[in-house]
């Protein structure tokens, strides 16, 4: 990312009032890659955001979701990533329906956003 590029950027963060949390780029976009004890059902991948893609933002976002008993995400909570990208994961990841289970989990979900695939 250029220096222009990255100004434009913490202005936009700033003036949204965003948090400033950065995360490492990544080399491929999978529609995410989790750690999660329970299986996904139904996965939805998360849309690029053309800000994003024009201002070639990529890297990781980390979020911990609280799954209900019956797999539907009744909760989330952004762990890390760009601001910039946060949105698109988070509108994703509500989508998501898991296993059913004997009661809630939490699970940390990572997608992956690099800009190639969109």
């Amino acid at each position: 990312m250029t220096l222009k590029r990255a100004i434009a950027a913490l202005g936009l963060i700033a003036i949204l009032g965003l948090p400033m949390t950065w995360a490492p780029k990544a080399s491929a976009q999978d529609s995410s890659t989790d750690t999660a004890k329970r299986k996904v059902r139904t996965r939805v991948v998360p849309e690029y955001p053309p800000l994003a893609k024009q201002m070639n933002v990529t890297g990781k976002v980390k979020i911990e979701a609280t799954i209900a008993a019956d797999g539907h995400v009744v909760n989330t909570r952004v762990v890390g990533g760009s601001p910039l990208l946060v949105n698109a994961a988070l509108e994703a990841l509500k989508k998501w329906h898991f296993e059913p289970a004997a009661k809630d989990s939490t699970e940390i979900v990572e997608f992956e956003f690099n800009g190639q695939d969109q």
